[in-house]
């Protein structure tokens, strides 16, 4: 291994000839949470007591890698497997399908009762925890619908849920004394366009309205809208598209009810880093998650590529990275899962501590001056700045691992403990 202090020293003197202060970068970065996703460790599959945790919903996980975690134990210690290479400020993500009863719970009836171990284990480790109702892998999580089902038993059921989701947050939040970010997505869509495209999202507006209103007197609670352009058996219709939910983050109005932005739930040639300055615009925060799509929404481990860069340069140079709310979104079975999250978990913080280190004031400054070579001169430079060494810096003096350091101790891990689970 090169010595890192002395590479860390050379890219300082790069960076200072251009007015970038390096070790605020790191501090930024570093005090930037990212709220990390339980759901890589297991697929998906939730630890329910219930037998059949097939998923629905559009949502699909390919591979068949060894040692997935079989229950909130086992996925917890390989969490914290992962987070010992993860360097920054964690928070934890889960689903409602990750509740730990000793019997069946369904969703419109589970408490903060049933998260319980969640909650101990996060108050030890000095996090937070962030929420997600769990629309899907359900029996009435049909090809009919959720929140926006016709059929008003079922639309109920998914009401009830999602207030009992608010309100397990509001408890995470007291007991972490960490807001507890919400995310609410449907799998509500159809194969085909239906003739009336109205009446689904009016009934899911009225769905969103209900949880709100019945849990209006919750605190420490910011719910995120989730879009997405389509899902399996969803190809041709989505009740809750783009364009629906930035309508309904703005009409409601609320501090509390934000625009959620996933990297991979837009057509292939649009890019979460082009929206943000409109959403910006009319909206003081955003919950940003981080993906990697390939072909459609596949959830791929996150690469330090180019739209994952352009979408932190361009939260750097609104100086809106304190109003994002920045989480992880992928899943990928085909690959040792703990290496799954380190990967993209480091990418992410990887990605936002290149966008502190460019001269943004100085580029601004340019722009507003109408040089447009010189703006242009700028930006391609520092695509080859010395940022590895910075990054390798940052990361030794976490103890994360700098370089590859990490990998050889989660491949022990896999041998020690993954490989004994059958």
């Amino acid at each position: 291994m090169y010595d890192v202090k002395k590479g860390y020293e050379a890219a300082k003197e790069f960076y200072a000839q251009y007015g970038i202060d390096v070790d605020k970068a790191i501090e930024i970065a570093d005090k930037t949470p990212i709220s990390m996703h339980c759901w890589q460790g297991d697929d998906v599959a939730g630890t329910e007591c219930k037998e059949d945790k097939s998923l629905t919903g559009g949502i699909q996980t390919t591979g068949n890698y060894p040692g997935k975690a079989r229950n909130g134990e086992e996925l917890r210690a390989d969490i914290e497997e992962a987070m010992k290479f993860i360097p920054g400020e964690l928070k934890v993500n889960i689903h409602a399908n990750y509740q730990e009863a000793d019997h069946f719970v369904d969703r419109n009836e589970i408490a903060p009762e049933h998260f319980q171990k969640w909650v101990d284990w996060a108050v030890e480790k000095g996090i937070g925890l962030d929420f997600n109702p769990t629309y899907f892998a359900h029996p009435k999580s049909t090809e009919r619908g959720t929140l926006s089902c016709a059929d008003e038993n079922t639309r109920k059921f998914w009401v009830e849920h999602g207030i009992k989701c608010r309100e397990i947050g509001e408890y995470f939040y007291k007991k972490t004394g960490k807001p507890c970010v919400i995310n609410h997505w449907t799998p509500d869509g159809d194969k085909e366009v239906p003739v009336d495209t109205l009446a689904p999202r009016q009934r899911l507006k009225k769905s969103y309205d209900e949880i709100f209103e019945a849990t209006k007197d919750v605190e420490g609670v910011i719910d995120g809208i989730e879009s997405k352009v389509f899902g399996i058996g969803a190809e041709s219709y989505t009740a809750g598209s783009h364009e629906f939910c930035m309508g309904y983050v703005m009409k409601a109005n609320k501090d509390h009810i934000i625009m959620t932005l996933d990297a991979g739930h837009y057509h292939p040639t649009e890019v979460v880093s082009a929206k943000l300055s409109s959403i910006f615009t009319f909206t003081d925060s955003v919950l940003l998650h981080v993906t990697r799509p390939v072909r459609w929404d596949s959830d791929h481990v996150v690469g330090f590529d180019d739209e994952t860069k352009a979408i932190f340069e361009e939260l750097v140079r609104m100086d809106k990275l304190k109003d994002t709310y920045v989480a992880t979104d992928f899943f990928d079975a085909s690959i040792n899962r703990i290496a799954a999250w380190v990967i993209g978990l480091r990418n992410t913080r990887k990605a936002m501590l290149a966008a502190l280190l460019q001269p943004v004031d100085k580029m601004k400054e340019i722009e507003a001056d109408w040089d447009v070579s010189a703006r242009l001169a700028y930006k391609e430079e520092f695509k080859a700045a010395p940022f590895a060494m910075v990054w390798d810096y940052y990361c030794a003096q976490q103890n994360a691992g700098a370089g590859l350091d990490w990998l050889k101790e989660v491949q022990a891990y896999e041998k020690e403990v993954l490989a004994k689970r059958v």
